[in-house]
């Protein structure tokens, strides 16, 4: 599963020189494109419920997430402490190097909960997290 947090719904067109010119979907056709065995469901949400929801509901449906929660990756215990709950390899994902921003961006608490977190590769940090799932934690 590929959640996406706050502001995630504008990739692609919200500060293309920072984020990329990629819209969420068409990084998931890049995604479900890779050819493995896998088929990668989406979920975008403003909402820091609706996130921790999400991964909570991923317990025993999906093998695997790949998450960047947005802002909330700097402030969700919430979200951290839901990704420790439901015990399935997570990885999470900045599109920017967000030890390169503003300083209140170099606390990554949802980071903290995952296997492992990507940084700052960009749109290529997703297919990173994939394979790495796929080869190594699924």
């Amino acid at each position: 599963m590929l959640i996406h947090g706050p502001n995630l719904n504008l990739l692609g067109t919200r500060e293309p020189e920072k984020y990329g010119n990629t819209s969420s979907e068409q990084l998931l056709e890049q995604l479900n494109a890779l050819g493995s065995d896998y088929t990668i469901d989406y979920f975008q949400s403003n909402s820091e419920a609706e996130l921790v929801d999400a991964i909570q509901q991923s317990k025993g449906v999906c093998q695997g997430i790949i998450i960047n929660p947005g802002a909330y990756s700097h402030t969700s215990i919430a979200i951290a402490d839901a990704i420790r709950s439901v015990a399935v390899p997570t990885i999470a994902v900045h599109i920017s190097n967000i030890y390169q921003r503003e300083s209140f961006r170099h606390a990554d608490l949802v980071g903290d909960a995952c296997n492992g977190a990507i940084v700052g590769l960009g749109i290529a940090g997703y297919k990173v997290a994939f394979a790495h799932l796929t080869e190594e934690l699924i």
